[in-house]
């Protein structure tokens, strides 16, 4: 395999090359993966972001390991940690529905404890001004 530096830096050069690697066209991993042609291609262009679950059907596609995968997609730290996207992509309790729906909610909260972020900070910073009039 490739050094580290060698290696694309999004996660779907990453999926093309071990695509190209395995010596497999796009049509066939998605068939594999059991997603679409046209989806898969958005993914290798790096215009969609693919959910844990979907890396996890593309990982047992190309025959790596779906942590691996994960780590390269930033859904695992260095360490190895799961994140909680990777742990609900997991769960073999959970129908794929729910997992859809799970990593939806989770994606909400984070965006939108994002957008608050600057908002919170903001009452911190009214102090030091007012100090300096």
């Amino acid at each position: 395999m490739a050094a580290p530096k060698d290696l694309p830096e999004d996660i779907g050069g990453f999926i093309r090359d071990l695509r190209q690697t395995a010596k497999i066209s796009l049509r066939q991993l998605a068939d594999k993966a059991g997603v679409s042609n046209p989806y898969l291609s958005q993914i290798e262009r790096g215009l969609r972001k693919p959910s844990a679950e979907v890396l996890q059907q593309i990982a047992s596609a190309l025959r790596v390991s779906t942590p691996a995968m994960y780590l390269r997609a930033g859904l695992l730290d260095s360490e190895g940690q799961q994140g909680v996207l990777a742990a609900i992509a997991a769960d073999p309790e959970l129908t794929i529905a729910q997992k859809q729906t799970l990593t939806q909610i989770y994606e909400t909260f984070r965006n939108e404890n994002a957008r608050n972020r600057p908002e919170e900070a903001a009452p911190e910073t009214i102090p030091a001004q007012e100090e300096q009039k």
